[in-house]
C-alpha cells in the first residue's frame, strides 16, 4: 500500500509539473506575441501618415533613359515630381523630396540610391513614390507602369491605386501593377514605395508627349490622385 501511494504522489507531481511547463509554454508565447505586435504598433505610431516622399530619379551627372528626340529621363521625372508635390500641397499633404535640382545624392550609383532609401526610411511617411521613365528595344511598347516591392502589401495596394488613375488619363494602356524584387530601392526601403514609370521614351508616341508641360501635368494630376487615394484608405488604418 506504501508504494502505491507513493507512485500516485509521484504521477500527481510529474502531472503538476507537465502543466506547469504548458502554462509556462503558452505564457512565453504570448510574451512574445505581445512583444511582436507592440512593435508593430509602435511602428504604426511613428509613420507619418501627412507625409509622403516624392523621388525624381537620376540627376546630375546620370541623365537616365534618353529619348528619340533626344529628352533626358532626369529632366522629366524632376519636372512632374515638383507638380506632384504642389498639387499634393494644395491637397494639405506635406511632402519631402529626395532632390528638387539637377544633382546626384552622391558620387556613384549605388551612394546615390542608398541616400535615396535612407532618406524615405528617415522620413517615415505613410508613401514614397520613385517617378522614372522607361525604355525598351521594341519600340512600339508604350505606357505608364507601376512597380512595386514582391513581399509588401501595402506596396501592391499602392500601385493599384496609381495604376487606375494612370488608366484614366490613358485608358489604352493596358498594362498591370509588376512586382518585384531586384529593384534596390523596392528591396531596401521600409515603408510603403512604388515605382511609377511614367511612359516609354524609346517610343516616339510617349516621348513627344512627355517633354511636353501639358502632359507633365495630367501625369502628375494622375499621380497626385491615385496618391491621394491610398493616403484616404489607409491613413489611420495601422
Amino acid at each position: 500500500m506504501f508504494f502505491l501511494k507513493k507512485k500516485i504522489g509521484m504521477a500527481a507531481v510529474i502531472c503538476m509539473l507537465l502543466c506547469l511547463i504548458l502554462v509556462c509554454q503558452k505564457a512565453g508565447e504570448y510574451l512574445i506575441r505581445g512583444i511582436h505586435e507592440g512593435r508593430e504598433t509602435a511602428g504604426a505610431v511613428s509613420r507619418n501618415e501627412d507625409l509622403v516622399v516624392l523621388d525624381a530619379g537620376h540627376g546630375g551627372e546620370d541623365p537616365g533613359k534618353v529619348g528619340l528626340n533626344g529628352a533626358e529621363e532626369k529632366d522629366i521625372n524632376l519636372n512632374i515630381a515638383l507638380l506632384v508635390k504642389e498639387y499634393l500641397e494644395e491637397a494639405e499633404v506635406e511632402v519631402v523630396m529626395t532632390r528638387t535640382e539637377d544633382e546626384r545624392l552622391a558620387d556613384t550609383q549605388a551612394g546615390d540610391l542608398k541616400e535615396r532609401v535612407g532618406l524615405m526610411n528617415g522620413q517615415n511617411p505613410i508613401l514614397a513614390v520613385s517617378i522614372h521613365q522607361n525604355s525598351y528595344h521594341e519600340r512600339e511598347v508604350r505606357g505608364a507602369q507601376v512597380f512595386y516591392y514582391t513581399d509588401s502589401a501595402e506596396g501592391e495596394e499602392a500601385a493599384e491605386c496609381l495604376r487606375r488613375a494612370l488608366a484614366e488619363l490613358d485608358p489604352d494602356n493596358t498594362k498591370q501593377i509588376k512586382a518585384n524584387n531586384t529593384y534596390y530601392l523596392l528591396k531596401k526601403t521600409e515603408v510603403p514605395v512604388v515605382i511609377a514609370e511614367c511612359g516609354f521614351l524609346s517610343n516616339s508616341e510617349d516621348a513627344q508627349k512627355l517633354v511636353t508641360e501639358e502632359y507633365q501635368q495630367e501625369l502628375a494630376r494622375a499621380l497626385t490622385d491615385g496618391i491621394l487615394e491610398y493616403i484616404k484608405d489607409n491613413a489611420g488604418a495601422s
